[in-house]
Protein backbone atom coordinates (compact mmCIF):
# COMPACT_ATOMS: atom_id res chain seq x y z
CA UNK A 1 0.00 0.00 0.00
CA UNK A 2 1.20 3.54 -0.74
CA UNK A 3 2.63 5.43 2.23
CA UNK A 4 0.03 8.06 3.12
CA UNK A 5 1.58 9.53 6.25
CA UNK A 6 2.57 12.71 4.46
CA UNK A 7 0.95 14.69 1.67
CA UNK A 8 3.30 16.52 -0.68
CA UNK A 9 1.73 19.41 -2.59
CA UNK A 10 3.35 18.63 -5.97
CA UNK A 11 0.66 18.21 -8.60
CA UNK A 12 -2.09 19.69 -6.44
CA UNK A 13 -4.30 22.01 -8.48
CA UNK A 14 -5.53 23.71 -5.34
CA UNK A 15 -2.05 24.23 -3.90
CA UNK A 16 -0.96 25.70 -7.23
CA UNK A 17 -3.86 28.18 -7.17
CA UNK A 18 -3.01 29.22 -3.62
CA UNK A 19 0.68 29.53 -4.49
CA UNK A 20 -0.13 31.76 -7.48
CA UNK A 21 -2.03 34.15 -5.22
CA UNK A 22 0.72 34.12 -2.63
CA UNK A 23 3.35 34.84 -5.29
CA UNK A 24 1.20 37.74 -6.50
CA UNK A 25 1.13 39.18 -3.00
CA UNK A 26 -2.58 38.58 -2.42
CA UNK A 27 -4.58 35.91 -0.67
CA UNK A 28 -6.97 33.45 -2.26
CA UNK A 29 -10.75 33.49 -2.18
CA UNK A 30 -12.52 30.13 -1.95
CA UNK A 31 -16.25 30.15 -2.65
CA UNK A 32 -18.81 27.54 -1.58
CA UNK A 33 -22.14 26.78 -3.25
CA UNK A 34 -24.28 23.64 -3.07
CA UNK A 35 -24.84 21.56 -6.19
CA UNK A 36 -28.47 21.60 -7.31
CA UNK A 37 -29.53 24.89 -5.71
CA UNK A 38 -31.88 26.28 -6.77
CA UNK A 39 -31.66 23.67 -9.55
CA UNK A 40 -28.78 21.83 -11.20
CA UNK A 41 -28.41 24.08 -14.26
CA UNK A 42 -28.47 27.28 -12.20
CA UNK A 43 -25.98 25.88 -9.70
CA UNK A 44 -23.55 25.21 -12.56
CA UNK A 45 -23.96 28.77 -13.87
CA UNK A 46 -23.52 30.12 -10.35
CA UNK A 47 -20.27 28.21 -9.85
CA UNK A 48 -18.89 29.52 -13.14
CA UNK A 49 -19.90 33.01 -12.02
CA UNK A 50 -17.77 32.56 -8.90
CA UNK A 51 -14.67 31.94 -11.01
CA UNK A 52 -15.47 34.75 -13.43
CA UNK A 53 -15.67 37.26 -10.60
CA UNK A 54 -12.62 36.48 -8.50
CA UNK A 55 -12.98 33.12 -6.74
CA UNK A 56 -9.76 31.12 -7.01
CA UNK A 57 -11.04 27.73 -5.81
CA UNK A 58 -14.64 26.55 -6.13
CA UNK A 59 -16.05 24.46 -3.30
CA UNK A 60 -19.13 22.50 -4.36
CA UNK A 61 -21.26 21.22 -1.53
CA UNK A 62 -22.97 17.87 -1.96
CA UNK A 63 -26.49 18.04 -0.49
CA UNK A 64 -27.01 15.66 2.41
CA UNK A 65 -30.00 14.83 4.56
CA UNK A 66 -28.19 15.39 7.88
CA UNK A 67 -25.88 18.40 7.42
CA UNK A 68 -24.65 18.70 11.00
CA UNK A 69 -22.09 21.47 10.31
CA UNK A 70 -24.31 23.68 8.19
CA UNK A 71 -26.20 26.75 9.34
CA UNK A 72 -29.82 27.53 8.41
CA UNK A 73 -29.13 29.28 5.08
CA UNK A 74 -27.05 26.42 3.68
CA UNK A 75 -29.34 23.79 5.21
CA UNK A 76 -32.35 25.35 3.48
CA UNK A 77 -30.49 25.43 0.15
CA UNK A 78 -29.38 21.82 0.35
CA UNK A 79 -32.84 20.68 1.41
CA UNK A 80 -34.27 22.41 -1.64
CA UNK A 81 -31.71 20.69 -3.84
CA UNK A 82 -32.72 17.33 -2.40
CA UNK A 83 -36.40 18.17 -2.93
CA UNK A 84 -35.60 19.04 -6.55
CA UNK A 85 -34.30 15.50 -7.02
CA UNK A 86 -30.54 15.82 -6.45
CA UNK A 87 -28.58 12.58 -6.93
CA UNK A 88 -24.90 11.89 -6.26
CA UNK A 89 -24.23 11.55 -9.99
CA UNK A 90 -25.26 15.20 -10.38
CA UNK A 91 -22.01 16.20 -8.62
CA UNK A 92 -19.96 14.71 -11.43
CA UNK A 93 -22.15 16.35 -14.06
CA UNK A 94 -21.67 19.72 -12.36
CA UNK A 95 -17.91 19.32 -11.95
CA UNK A 96 -17.53 18.26 -15.58
CA UNK A 97 -19.46 21.25 -16.92
CA UNK A 98 -17.81 23.77 -14.59
CA UNK A 99 -14.25 22.62 -15.28
CA UNK A 100 -14.96 22.75 -19.03
CA UNK A 101 -15.68 26.47 -18.67
CA UNK A 102 -13.18 27.69 -16.09
CA UNK A 103 -9.65 26.92 -14.96
CA UNK A 104 -10.46 27.32 -11.27
CA UNK A 105 -9.95 24.05 -9.37
CA UNK A 106 -13.17 22.46 -8.11
CA UNK A 107 -13.25 20.59 -4.81
CA UNK A 108 -16.32 18.80 -3.48
CA UNK A 109 -17.35 19.27 0.13
CA UNK A 110 -19.18 16.18 1.29
CA UNK A 111 -20.11 14.32 4.41
CA UNK A 112 -18.56 10.87 4.34
CA UNK A 113 -21.58 8.57 4.30
CA UNK A 114 -22.62 9.30 0.68
CA UNK A 115 -19.07 8.55 -0.50
CA UNK A 116 -19.05 5.24 1.36
CA UNK A 117 -22.45 4.33 -0.03
CA UNK A 118 -21.32 5.16 -3.59
CA UNK A 119 -18.01 3.35 -3.15
CA UNK A 120 -14.87 5.22 -2.13
CA UNK A 121 -12.66 4.24 -5.07
CA UNK A 122 -15.54 4.56 -7.53
CA UNK A 123 -16.30 8.06 -6.23
CA UNK A 124 -12.64 9.06 -6.52
CA UNK A 125 -12.37 7.69 -10.05
CA UNK A 126 -15.56 9.43 -11.18
CA UNK A 127 -14.53 12.74 -9.60
CA UNK A 128 -11.14 12.58 -11.29
CA UNK A 129 -12.73 11.74 -14.65
CA UNK A 130 -15.04 14.76 -14.29
CA UNK A 131 -12.08 17.08 -13.73
CA UNK A 132 -12.44 17.52 -9.98
CA UNK A 133 -9.47 18.45 -7.81
CA UNK A 134 -10.35 16.72 -4.54
CA UNK A 135 -12.60 16.45 -1.50
CA UNK A 136 -13.24 18.38 1.69
CA UNK A 137 -14.53 15.89 4.27
CA UNK A 138 -15.80 17.69 7.38
CA UNK A 139 -16.87 14.62 9.35
CA UNK A 140 -13.95 12.35 8.42
CA UNK A 141 -10.89 12.44 10.66
CA UNK A 142 -7.49 11.41 9.29
CA UNK A 143 -7.02 8.35 11.49
CA UNK A 144 -10.33 6.90 10.23
CA UNK A 145 -9.70 7.75 6.58
CA UNK A 146 -7.67 4.76 5.35
CA UNK A 147 -9.92 4.04 2.37
CA UNK A 148 -9.92 7.67 1.24
CA UNK A 149 -6.19 8.08 1.77
CA UNK A 150 -5.59 5.05 -0.44
CA UNK A 151 -8.03 6.21 -3.15
CA UNK A 152 -6.66 9.76 -3.17
CA UNK A 153 -3.10 8.48 -3.47
CA UNK A 154 -4.11 6.34 -6.43
CA UNK A 155 -5.93 9.20 -8.19
CA UNK A 156 -3.84 12.18 -7.08
CA UNK A 157 -6.92 13.98 -5.75
CA UNK A 158 -6.51 16.56 -3.01
CA UNK A 159 -7.81 15.68 0.43
CA UNK A 160 -8.73 18.49 2.80
CA UNK A 161 -9.19 17.69 6.47
CA UNK A 162 -10.48 20.12 9.08
CA UNK A 163 -8.72 21.66 12.06
CA UNK A 164 -10.69 23.32 14.86
CA UNK A 165 -9.67 25.52 17.79
CA UNK A 166 -10.43 22.55 20.07
CA UNK A 167 -8.17 20.14 18.12
CA UNK A 168 -5.36 18.51 20.06
CA UNK A 169 -1.77 18.97 18.94
CA UNK A 170 -1.74 15.36 17.72
CA UNK A 171 -4.91 15.87 15.67
CA UNK A 172 -3.45 19.02 14.12
CA UNK A 173 -0.31 17.10 13.19
CA UNK A 174 -2.41 14.41 11.51
CA UNK A 175 -4.44 16.99 9.60
CA UNK A 176 -1.29 18.73 8.36
CA UNK A 177 0.49 15.52 7.38
CA UNK A 178 -2.44 13.95 5.58
CA UNK A 179 -4.12 16.95 3.96
CA UNK A 180 -3.18 17.85 0.40
CA UNK A 181 -4.23 21.19 -1.08
CA UNK A 182 -4.83 22.96 2.22
CA UNK A 183 -5.99 22.45 5.78
CA UNK A 184 -9.51 23.77 6.33
CA UNK A 185 -9.12 25.96 9.39
CA UNK A 186 -12.38 26.35 11.27
CA UNK A 187 -12.55 29.93 12.52
CA UNK A 188 -14.86 29.25 15.43
CA UNK A 189 -16.71 26.48 17.17
CA UNK A 190 -20.20 25.84 15.85
CA UNK A 191 -22.08 25.67 12.56
CA UNK A 192 -21.58 27.68 9.40
CA UNK A 193 -23.07 31.17 9.11
CA UNK A 194 -22.24 34.84 8.97
CA UNK A 195 -20.71 36.46 12.04
CA UNK A 196 -20.03 40.08 12.86
CA UNK A 197 -16.56 39.32 14.23
CA UNK A 198 -14.28 36.40 13.49
CA UNK A 199 -12.94 34.63 16.54
CA UNK A 200 -9.35 35.45 17.46
CA UNK A 201 -8.98 31.69 17.84
CA UNK A 202 -8.62 31.42 14.06
CA UNK A 203 -5.35 33.36 14.05
CA UNK A 204 -4.00 31.24 16.90
CA UNK A 205 -5.07 28.05 15.15
CA UNK A 206 -3.32 28.99 11.91
CA UNK A 207 -0.15 29.68 13.91
CA UNK A 208 -0.40 26.22 15.51
CA UNK A 209 -0.80 24.66 12.05
CA UNK A 210 2.22 26.57 10.74
CA UNK A 211 4.28 25.26 13.66
CA UNK A 212 3.39 21.75 12.51
CA UNK A 213 4.43 22.40 8.94
CA UNK A 214 1.21 23.44 7.21
CA UNK A 215 2.01 24.87 3.79
CA UNK A 216 -1.53 26.09 3.15
CA UNK A 217 -4.14 26.97 5.77
CA UNK A 218 -7.44 28.51 4.65
CA UNK A 219 -9.97 29.87 7.10
CA UNK A 220 -13.71 29.28 6.86
CA UNK A 221 -16.96 29.64 8.83
CA UNK A 222 -18.28 33.11 9.51
CA UNK A 223 -16.57 35.10 6.73
CA UNK A 224 -19.06 37.30 4.92
CA UNK A 225 -17.57 40.76 4.21
CA UNK A 226 -14.61 42.14 2.22
CA UNK A 227 -13.08 43.48 5.46
CA UNK A 228 -13.21 40.02 6.99
CA UNK A 229 -11.55 38.57 3.88
CA UNK A 230 -8.80 41.19 4.22
CA UNK A 231 -8.31 40.37 7.88
CA UNK A 232 -8.08 36.63 7.31
CA UNK A 233 -5.52 36.77 4.51
CA UNK A 234 -3.19 38.78 6.73
CA UNK A 235 -2.30 35.48 8.42
CA UNK A 236 -3.86 32.71 6.29
CA UNK A 237 -3.48 31.59 2.68
CA UNK A 238 -7.13 31.95 1.80
CA UNK A 239 -10.59 32.94 3.00
CA UNK A 240 -13.52 30.56 2.52
CA UNK A 241 -16.97 32.11 2.05
CA UNK A 242 -20.17 30.08 1.96
CA UNK A 243 -23.31 31.42 3.62
CA UNK A 244 -22.96 34.93 2.16
CA UNK A 245 -22.73 33.45 -1.36
CA UNK A 246 -25.67 31.11 -0.90
CA UNK A 247 -27.72 34.02 0.43
CA UNK A 248 -26.70 36.18 -2.54
CA UNK A 249 -27.73 33.49 -5.02
CA UNK A 250 -31.01 32.94 -3.20
CA UNK A 251 -31.92 36.61 -3.03
CA UNK A 252 -30.36 38.05 -6.19
CA UNK A 253 -29.88 35.17 -8.59
CA UNK A 254 -26.70 34.68 -10.58
CA UNK A 255 -26.30 38.41 -11.27
CA UNK A 256 -26.62 39.30 -7.60
CA UNK A 257 -24.13 36.59 -6.76
CA UNK A 258 -21.61 38.08 -9.17
CA UNK A 259 -21.85 41.48 -7.47
CA UNK A 260 -21.22 39.99 -4.03
CA UNK A 261 -18.26 37.92 -5.27
CA UNK A 262 -16.63 40.97 -6.87
CA UNK A 263 -16.92 42.85 -3.58
CA UNK A 264 -15.45 39.96 -1.60
CA UNK A 265 -12.64 39.53 -4.12
CA UNK A 266 -11.65 43.16 -3.59
CA UNK A 267 -10.94 42.19 0.01
CA UNK A 268 -7.99 40.06 -1.15
CA UNK A 269 -6.21 43.17 -2.38
CA UNK A 270 -6.26 42.32 -6.07
CA UNK A 271 -7.64 44.63 -8.77
CA UNK A 272 -11.31 44.06 -9.61
CA UNK A 273 -12.91 44.60 -12.97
Amino acid sequence: MTDTTSAPQAGSKVAAALRARRDAGTGALIGYLPVGFPDLATSIEAAVTLAENGVDVIELGMPYSDPVMDGPVIQAATQRALAEGFRVRDVFTAVREITARTAAPVVVMTYWNPVEQYGVRRFADDLLAAGGAGLITPDLIPDEAAAWLEASEATGLDRVFLAAPSSSDDRLRQSVERSRGFVYTVSTMGITGERTELDAAARTLVARLRERGAQNACVGIGISTPDQVTGVIEYADGAIVGTALVRALRDGGVDGLGEVVRALSAGTGRPVG
